[in-house]
């Protein structure tokens, strides 16, 4: 979306208000969030009752943006600001919002991207580059595999395609031969390192190929530079929140994950949709 189709929007709260909601109601068909009937009627106070289920709620209830108590018009800077990459304390510094307040959007923003990308059920397919890695922060000591206090994360990666990402307990061939079957299909050329956990992905239906870093990068079209590029960029992005806590790691992963795969698309609307989503089992 471009500045001068944000500014109209937000100039006021009435449009921006009028821009959520139309998000929230496909083709202005209000519904019970809860039995999902449409038999619903308008109260005074613009709230909205259900004759089925006597249930009310509101245009943002049981909505991600309606998890915290501000404006539309806020909401829609926080979202815009969070597209650019801003921090929280950034954010609540140009919004006007308290730091912790700031905080939690942004957090509602990484939890509605990871409800919308788990279990997607797309498989990637044809040529893969498989690899894992390790993040935390910078301690002496041994570095990569066997780095102590470090989260595993394992990647994969669609060549001209996507990529997904995973949080490990561990990195044995079980771990990653599982989230291997889950994410790609069967047949196709999965290209890996020659750490030892993978060996077993050739009896698993696909074509595996290995790379031996300790000689070369790559061996003609066998390398795994592509996603050896993703962790690069993960990790240079979230150098800059100074510290993620383990319980809040996944989150800002799949944020990663979420910009690297709509690295040419405009965050915004997807982010507008996202947010104005019914949470799951909110009621």
């Amino acid at each position: 979306m471009d500045i001068i189709r944000f500014s109209e929007i937000v100039k006021s709260e009435r449009v921006a208000y009028k821009y959520l909601k139309e998000q929230c109601w496909q083709k202005s068909i209000v519904y019970c969030i809860r039995c999902g009937k449409q038999r619903v009627y308008k109260l005074s106070s613009g709230r909205y009752r259900c004759y089925i289920c006597g249930l009310t709620f509101s245009d943002f209830t049981g909505r991600w943006i309606g998890k915290l108590k501000i404006n539309a018009r806020q909401w829609l800077w926080i979202i815009k600001l969070f597209e650019l990459g801003l921090s929280s304390r950034k954010i609540s510094r140009e919004t006007g919002i308290s730091y912790p307040t700031a905080l939690k959007a942004m957090n509602l923003i990484r939890k509605s991207i990871v409800a919308h990308t788990q279990d997607c059920g797309l498989l990637l397919e044809g040529e893969i580059e498989a690899d894992e890695s390790y993040f935390g922060g910078r301690r002496k000591g041994k570095r990569g595999r066997g780095a102590g206090n470090k989260v595993p994360v394992f990647g994969i990666l669609e060549r001209n395609g996507f990529v997904r990402v995973e949080v490990l307990k561990d990195v044995t061939a079980e771990s990653l031969l599982n989230l291997t079957i889950k994410i790609v299909r069967r047949g196709s050329i999965v290209y890996t390192d020659k750490f030892k956990s993978y060996d077993s992905l050739m009896f698993c239906g696909y074509r595996h190929l290995k790379v031996d870093h300790t000689k070369r990068f790559s061996s003609g079209k066998v390398y795994i530079n592509g996603l050896e590029g993703f962790w690069s960029y993960a990790k240079e992005r979230l150098i800059k929140h100074h510290g993620v806590s383990k319980k809040n790691f996944l989150f800002y992963l799949k944020e990663m994950e979420f910009r690297y795969n709509n690295r040419n698309a405009d965050l915004l609307p997807i982010l507008v949709t996202y947010m104005c989503d019914l949470v799951s089992n909110v009621l």
